[in-house]
């Protein structure tokens, strides 16, 4: 039998699945802890929980992750210098290392000016920076018009450092320089992220004797190869959720449908429909960053398994992510007698680092982690939280050894957390559902002691109190549910159309697919407030890692084509590979079309796959003028190549090749 591994690595838990890849049934399944400190100690509990006598069979490997989203949204992408040719951008950037040189292009592909002029200002910045910097990204003005000057500066940053290096027009051919500007920089911040994670899940399987291709899932439900991967680790933003879309349409048999996946930190909502994931019209957005990464329609919220349940001026869950007090009580046994025990603060002081049921515990750092930018107090702060291998402090324990109140450190202490310096355990809706015994896994002792402190702010009962939480989530899910398919509808008018009418309840038509771990605890009360089919299917805990197993290899390419001036005969053509010009229309529209062919073709030979096994589309869209013309102003082509890298039948596939065309054609132009 031939068998696939499919991994999620999530903030939460690694996941494993067995596939056959014959039949696309799932064999095994498994689930470990994610280790953010060392994640090949996850990866490898997580392969180690399935059957070792089934590892030698692998003969496929694909993976999800939602580090490249969680490290964004964390803002702990590792420094990258920029360097911004022919232009200059005011507004915000995610990277301080900056360096504005001559040159750039216009909307024609014609150079504006020599970037060479000043080579010796570049080799001065790069000097300066490449031992404080992981990684450079060049973005050049019209880059996507004519890619010279990215190409010239890379090959300069080549010949004085090793460092990873990302042109703008790689990632992105749509115009608009500062997004393209903002995709590098997160690109280029992400290689590090990338590179330890594809290292972990490479060693692991080596260490088992499994020897497969390894494949990455991107965020539009596609695969790449891991030298891709490592190249472009922005798509792989929202892998986790597209992977989970891709699963759950697998699991039910359904190829259209909405899948809303809980996972530890966020809540996720996308949709599939005839095989394919429905695609955003705009890039991705992700920390607040609008980028240019083609990723699935997805409306996102920060609440989880693992989001803080806290008390100020009322019951507040989220945004932020925390340990839950269940999970940590397992490793640190002594805090559950703690909690029955310590000084709790008063409801006037509380903020989300002041709480009943709030721990620090000093997180164990990377190599490459420094305390060189700790301020004097911060460091004080830091040496009065507990080490890993004690019980972890609670503000008054910090404060005793401070000699300061706690509401004069907590901000300082919160920088702590943000930076990961420290790590915060807290009240969850994990620790909520252990209480009413929906979802047990950890210490349930240490989540009731926990539920009693915040029962107590709430005035009633421990019970009652999880209840309500439990409640939030599913009304959450129910509410982003119909912003999903109603965006233009007010926050307010949701809310009251969902949780305050009684005589309405929104009728969803197409079936709604709930996948993750503690999701079956909601499922009931999600039901009772949205109309639709809800379904839960086998192995929800785990779909992710099953859609990640389920993806095809999809390119994507382009041309543009434009008279080099009014009335012209000479034809301009713009495309990744930079710019040409041809004697007359036709010759520019055929060498385009065979040249798109070719890029499609080369792409897939990378993945072993022959031209016969490749399904190509390719789409025109025209601009004509206000009068009659020969020859349209402008014309776009739009080619799409998808092949399936595994052996699982088409009806076992990610992606419906009906809805890219005729299912009968091997290549086919519209």
């Amino acid at each position: 039998m031939d068998l696939g591994l499919g991994i999620d690595t999530g903030g939460t838990y690694t996941d494993a699945v067995l596939m056959d890849l014959k039949t696309g049934a799932v064999i095994e399944i498994s689930k470990a802890l994610t280790t953010h400190s060392n994640l090949m100690i996850g990866i490898a509990e997580s392969m180690d929980g399935l059957s070792a006598s089934h590892l030698k069979n692998i003969k496929f490997t694909s993976v999800s992750t939602t580090l490249a989203t969680n490290t964004t949204l964390e803002g702990k992408g590792y420094p990258c210098g920029l360097i911004m040719i022919g232009y200059t951008i005011s507004d915000d950037l995610p990277t301080s290392d900056i360096l504005e040189i001559r040159g750039g292009h216009d909307a024609d592909g014609n150079e504006l000016d020599d970037p060479v002029k000043d080579f010796d200002v570049l080799e001065e910045f790069i000097r300066d920076t490449q031992n404080s910097v992981s990684s450079y990204a060049i973005s050049s003005f019209f880059s996507v018009r004519n890619p010279e000057h990215e190409l010239l500066v890379r090959k300069k940053i080549a010949e004085m450092t090793s460092l990873p290096v990302v042109c703008g027009h790689e990632l992105s051919r749509a115009l608009g320089v500062y997004e393209r500007t903002l995709t590098a920089i997160l690109n280029a911040q992400l290689i590090p992220v990338t590179d330890r994670f594809v290292k972990s899940i490479l060693a692991a399987m080596e260490i088992r004797g499994i020897q497969s291709n390894l494949m990455i899932m991107k965020c539009d439900g596609s695969l790449v190869s891991i030298e891709e991967a490592l190249q472009k680790p922005v798509e792989s933003i929202f892998s986790g959720p597209a992977a989970s879309l891709v699963g759950a349409a697998h699991l039910t048999g359904e190829k259209t449908c909405v899948t809303i996946d809980v996972g530890g930190t966020s809540t996720d909502i996308s949709m599939i429909v005839d095989g394919i994931p429905s695609i955003s019209d705009s890039g991705a957005t992700v920390g607040g960053w609008k980028t240019m990464v083609r990723a699935i329609q997805m409306n996102t919220s920060a609440l989880g398994g693992d989001s803080h349940v806290w008390i100020s001026q009322g019951l507040h869950l989220g945004p932020r992510r925390v340990t839950p007090i269940s999970l940590e009580a397992v490793v640190h046994p002594g805090l559950t007698e703690k909690i029955k025990t310590m000084e709790i603060p008063s409801e006037r002081v509380l903020d989300q680092i002041i709480q009943g049921t709030s721990f620090f515990i000093k997180m164990a750092q990377h190599p490459d982690s420094s305390q060189a930018n700790m301020s004097v107090y911060e460091k004080k702060v830091y040496d009065a939280v507990s080490n890993a291998d004690e019980t972890p402090s609670t503000v008054y324990d910090i404060s005793a050894l401070l000699g300061d109140h706690p509401m004069l450190f907590s901000k300082v202490l919160d920088s702590l957390v943000l930076k990961n310096f420290v790590r915060q355990i807290g009240f969850t809706p994990t620790d909520a559902l252990h209480v009413l015994g929906k979802y047990v896994k950890w210490d349930r002792e240490a989540a009731a002691a926990s539920a009693k402190i915040i029962a107590g702010y709430m005035s009633v009962s421990p019970e009652e109190a999880c209840r309500r939480i439990q409640l939030a989530v599913s009304e959450k899910m129910a509410t982003d549910l119909v912003s999903f398919f109603a965006p233009n509808l007010k926050h307010e008018d949701v809310i009251s159309l969902v949780l305050k009418s009684p005589f309405t309840k929104v009728k969803v038509t197409t079936p709604v697919i709930l996948i993750g771990a503690p999701v079956s605890a909601y499922s009931d009360d999600f039901q009772n407030l949205v109309d639709a089919k809800v379904i839960l299917p086998e192995h929800y805990e785990v779909g992710n890692a099953v859609g990640a197993l389920l993806g095809d290899v999809i390119y994507r390419t382009n041309a543009l084509i434009r008279p080099k001036s009014v009335g012209s005969l000479v034809y301009t053509v713009f495309d990744e590979t930079g710019r040409y010009e041809y004697e007359s229309h036709e010759e520019a529209v055929e060498n385009s079309r065979e040249k798109i062919h070719e890029r499609i073709y080369a792409h897939m030979a990378k993945y072993g796959l022959d031209r016969d096994a490749i399904f190509v589309n390719i789409k025109r869209e025209e601009i004509q003028a206000g009068y009659t013309t020969e020859h349209p102003l402008e014309i776009k082509l739009f080619g799409i190549g998808v092949g399936t890298p595994r052996k699982i039948p088409d009806s076992q596939s990610g992606i419906s090749k009906r809805a890219l065309g005729d299912s009968e054609s091997r290549r086919f132009d519209s």
